[in-house]
């Protein structure tokens, strides 16, 4: 059974960070490209971060959504099965459940729901 797991949201102020982990089990992560979704209440699944595998030469392919390039940043750890957001400079448009999920068709970053592995999700709130 294939079991992606998210903690580390939270309720932070606008211009603060965190740091968001999502630990996998169930396949084989080495080989999984990984993506970060978000989703407001009310809207569609918003791809924020993708990274590839390791396996590719040259190191994994990373991409961002616009409106959180320079601010977040994607990384896993192969060894630990872990993948991880970290989240700088937060905004109040940040808000959102985030998601971590594996094999997702997200054309244009927007993701079909009922397509590859996905976690139950984890809230983070940017309020002051």
């Amino acid at each position: 059974e294939v079991q992606l797991v998210e903690s580390g949201g939270g309720l932070v102020q606008p211009g603060g960070s965190l740091r968001l982990s999502c630990t996998v089990s169930g396949l084989w992560f080495e080989s999984a490209a990984m993506s970060w979704v978000r989703q407001v209440p009310g809207k569609g699944l918003e791809r924020v971060a993708f990274i590839s595998t390791n396996i590719r030469t040259g190191g994994p392919k990373i991409d961002y959504l616009d409106s959180v390039k320079g601010r977040f940043a994607i990384s896993r750890d192969d060894g630990n099965s872990t993948l991880y957001l970290q989240m700088n400079n937060l905004k109040t448009e940040d808000t959102a459940v985030y998601y971590c999920a594996t094999r997702v068709d997200c054309p244009g970053d927007i993701c079909s729901a009922g397509v590859g592995y996905w976690g139950r999700g984890t809230q983070v709130t940017v309020s002051s």
